[in-house]
């Protein structure tokens, strides 16, 4: 099992690259996120990796950082989700932003990848809503996680600020905060007024 390469990237194309490892060249498949987050031809690199091998394939996936490779495992421990399908979620979707998707079930936003229809896309949802609030430090999923899943009225905070057009991201961090402070049996007034004090900190 190759967990990790390190080495200079020879050739990049829209859904791979080539590092060179030492005069090896390994043709590595990624997300369009991680290819951008790597570097460019000639640049030097460390790429994350997953193998994946079926009966007449075998290939590498990688990643820029443990992270993402952690969520890609778990996507691709879905039911209908291979590994192309795995990277279109990861291109589409930043990894803190799946947390808070999955987190606060809204199957819309992952149904915004490629590949990934409504079945589907609730299917992901509800089969990892209970493992992204144990998984800590995977794009901040068990903070996010626990905002949107916590109780109380988090859920509804999340959808004011989200209308007010914060980020996801920038949403689940700062509720997950007020939470932290207010407690889970905040009023929704409450945990709205701090989390958006929160957020607007710069």
């Amino acid at each position: 099992m190759i967990a990790k390469l390190y080495g200079r990237i020879d050739e990049t194309s829209a859904d791979h690259l080539v590092i060179d490892v030492n005069g090896v060249g390994y043709l590595v498949q990624a997300s369009a996120r991680t290819l951008a987050a790597l570097g460019k031809t000639d640049d030097f690199a460390t790429v994350f990796t997953e193998m994946q091998v079926s009966e007449n394939d075998m290939r590498l996936i990688g990643f820029a950082t443990r992270e993402e490779r952690d969520w890609f495992r778990l996507l691709t421990g879905v039911q209908g989700v291979g590994g192309k399908v795995g990277l279109a979620i990861l291109s589409a979707i930043e990894p803190q932003d799946l947390a808070l998707a999955i987190g606060s079930g809204d199957a819309a936003m992952v149904a915004r990848a490629n590949g990934v229809g409504p079945k589907l896309a609730s299917r992901i949802v509800n089969e990892l809503k209970d493992k992204v609030g144990a998984l800590a430090g995977i794009g901040g999923g068990a903070k996010l996680a626990a905002a949107a899943g916590g109780g109380g009225h988090a859920g509804d905070a999340l959808s004011a600020l989200a209308n007010l057009g914060f980020k996801p991201g920038e949403a689940g961090a700062a509720v997950a905060l007020a939470v932290e402070e207010l407690g889970a049996d905040a009023s929704l007034d409450a945990l709205v007024r701090l989390a958006l004090k929160k957020a607007s900190k710069p």
